[in-house]
């Protein structure tokens, strides 16, 4: 509900820059990143999962509350990173605990449930948000409605979430956290390298929007292309992980790295509303691959320290987003054509680097 009028909101009512948009999103992702490997490596230290997730999801919701306060560009900011922080706490245990649940066979289509549920709130966001707009109209005082009703599933989802139980992992007490990282795997080091060039090519859904809007449509228009981008993000979740599960998840990780190429490349030539309406539906699979299957390959690839290992990746991919985004607010300001562009390129040369790194007995493990 948020995130769907963030982009403009920061910087059309709340006057910030498109290359501050870049800087924040960028903090954004770089503060999630700060937690998540101390959280996954805390999270298997302890055996511990549902503690972690609890804390993540309540940094979230408060980061939500503070919106009530204050919704300048000094607070919106904060906001995003608190509310990012929250996250990078919580990623690695959650994600840990759902790969002890599902099985090997059917981890792939697990993790794309989780998505797909994910991204069902985000789909009934949105279209809050279309609701609450159309009826009020678009001012400052409509934003903060909006934000907070935002609040009311925040703290909702603190209730459901209490009512779960816990699946603990095997207590490690004595394991520091530099002894953690040289018992990770071989293949799951390898790994990192195509994810860390894939990283450098990777920037917010935001700017879609914004090319969107610099292509004629309204607040409420692009309020409702990113419900398009998140249903179809639902829709084809379990089934792309359904489909790692029989092919091999390292394919769909491919896979996921072509599309987002081409959508760069397309984003470099799209004049069209209908193009930008298309690319998003596109983009929705894209997210389905990126935001679950990458998470399924490395439960494969590191049973034993599940937490820490995707603690590590989200750590390092989270880091790159910074610079990442700096890049793409910055191109933005001179081209967006050329943030299309390069990143475009980058995303060719992951699967490049996937390919030549990626050895063949690893692959086969998944």
């Amino acid at each position: 509900m948020i995130f769907s009028v963030f982009a403009i909101f920061f910087t059309t009512f709340a006057g910030a820059t498109s290359a501050l948009l870049g800087v924040i999103e960028g903090l954004a992702d770089f503060s999630a990143a700060s937690l998540t490997y101390w959280a996954g490596w805390l999270s298997d230290r302890s055996g511990k999962r549902k503690g972690f997730v609890m804390v993540g999801y309540g940094m979230s919701t408060l980061a939500k509350l503070m919106l009530l306060f204050s919704s300048s560009v000094v607070g919106l900011s904060v906001f995003r990173v608190i509310e990012r922080l929250g996250k990078g706490f919580r990623g690695a245990p959650r994600d840990a605990w759902l790969s002890a649940i599902a099985t090997h066979e059917a981890r792939g289509f697990a993790f794309g449930v989780h998505k797909a549920l994910d991204k069902a709130g985000a789909v009934l966001g949105p279209l809050v948000a279309y609701g609450v707009l159309r009826w009020m109209g678009e001012s400052v005082h409509t934003y903060e409605v909006l934000f907070a009703v935002a609040c009311v599933p925040a703290v909702l989802s603190m209730g459901v979430l209490g009512r779960l139980s816990d699946v603990p992992g095997t207590p490690r007490p004595r394991e520091s956290l530099h002894q953690s990282w040289h018992e990770l795997s071989p293949s799951f080091k390898k790994f990192l390298w195509p994810s860390a060039v894939f990283a450098l090519a990777y920037f917010s859904v935001g700017f879609i929007l914004l090319k969107a809007h610099s292509l004629g449509l309204g607040v409420t228009q692009v309020v409702l292309l990113y419900a398009l981008f998140n249903i179809t993000c639902v829709l084809t979740a379990p089934w792309v992980g359904k489909l790692g599960d029989r092919v091999g998840r390292h394919r769909i990780v491919v896979l996921g790295y072509a599309l987002y190429a081409a959508l760069n490349f397309w984003l470099l030539l799209a004049q069209t509303q209908v193009e930008i309406m298309v690319v998003l539906v596109i983009y929705g699979v894209f997210y389905a691959i990126e935001e679950s299957q990458s998470k399924a390959f490395i439960a494969d690839l590191e049973p034993d320290r599940r937490a820490t290992a995707i603690g590590v990746y989200n750590g390092l991919t989270g880091a790159l987003y910074l610079p990442a985004s700096l890049m793409a607010g910055g191109l933005w300001m001179w081209s967006p054509s050329l943030a299309f562009g390069v990143s475009a390129v980058l995303s060719l040369v992951a699967i490049g680097v996937f390919v030549r790194v990626c050895a063949t007995p690893m692959l086969n493990r998944s």
